[in-house]
Parts: structure tokens; C-alpha cells; sequence
């Protein structure tokens, strides 16, 4: 598995930098209300992030040899997939935080500060998210070994005479 690299990243947080910006547009454009995410959204983000980095912790210890059981690598494997979807999706929610801030923030009229605050803690919570996301991946990577075999090594070639 490869590590997050920061133009996932910054694609995610662009799309939805742009989503958000566009369901405003739209929404207030058809005479709608714009959107305010729910007070309950950053809770929930950083509530995520505490859990992914809870969760990778003893995968961390016991890579190092600290912990007294041993883990099974299908979970390792699975925590570190969900490391990695969070931080994309950290990346997203808060690029659409940051696309409804952007909207407020051009309007002639000013917005309130109840939506202005959800809006600005969301993308807030979003980033970390995304920090989180991108500690508990490294978290679950393990050291490389030197007695690794790479795939141009002789050992892993096959065998013509079929030994």
C-alpha cells in the first residue's frame, strides 16, 4: 500500500472546495437558503480522528516489539486503509467548509455568525481530520527489513529445471 500522497490530497480539498462553492450558488440562485453544515459535523470529524489514531496505536506498539500481543495484520492492514480514507475525506469536507466560506464571504450581505462559525469549524475539523488520517498512516507502516527480498533479487527468479 502506498502512503497518502499530497495530490490526492489536494485534488479531494479542490473538489470540494468547488462543490460547496456550487450548491451555494445554486441553492441561493433558485431562491433556497444557503447551506450551513449542522454544529454537529466537526464534532463528529474530530470524534473520527481520535478513533482512527486509537486504533492505530496498538499496531504502532506492536511493530516496535512494546506491546504484549501480537496483532493480526489483516487489521493493521484494515486501520491503515481507514487512515487513509479519512484523510481524503478529512480533505474533502474541509475543502466544502472552505468552498460555503468562500460564498459567505463574496455576498454583499454579511452572513450570520452562527452559520459563519459552523462553516469555519467545519473546514477547521476537516484539516484535522486529515492530520489524524495521516498520523495514524504512519502509524501502521513497518520498518523495512534488510533481509527483504526486492523483486529483481536472484532468490525470487524461477527455475528453468523446475527445482
Amino acid at each position: 500500500m502506498r502512503r497518502t500522497g499530497a495530490g490526492v490530497l489536494l485534488l479531494a480539498a479542490a473538489l470540494g472546495t468547488g462543490a460547496g462553492f456550487l450548491v451555494d450558488q445554486v441553492l441561493t440562485s433558485s431562491g433556497r437558503p444557503s447551506f450551513t453544515p449542522a454544529v454537529s459535523l466537526p464534532i463528529l470529524l474530530v470524534a473520527l480522528g481520535a478513533i482512527v489514531v486509537a486504533l492505530a496505536v496498538p499496531i504502532r506498539q506492536a511493530t516496535r516489539g512494546t506491546a504484549k500481543r501480537t496483532v493480526n495484520p489483516f487489521r493493521a492492514l484494515r486501520v491503515a486503509m481507514l487512515a487513509k480514507a479519512s484523510s481524503i475525506v478529512g480533505a474533502a469536507i474541509g475543502g466544502v467548509g472552505l468552498g460555503l466560506l468562500a460564498f459567505l464571504t463574496t455576498r454583499p450581505v454579511a452572513p450570520s455568525i452562527g452559520s459563519l462559525g459552523t462553516v469555519i469549524a467545519t473546514a477547521v475539523c476537516g484539516a484535522l481530520l486529515v492530520a489524524a488520517g495521516l498520523v495514524a498512516e504512519h502509524l501502521c507502516t513497518i520498518r523495512k527489513d534488510d533481509d527483504d527480498e526486492q523483486p529483481g533479487d536472484p532468490g525470487l527468479e524461477p527455475r528453468i529445471d523446475g527445482h
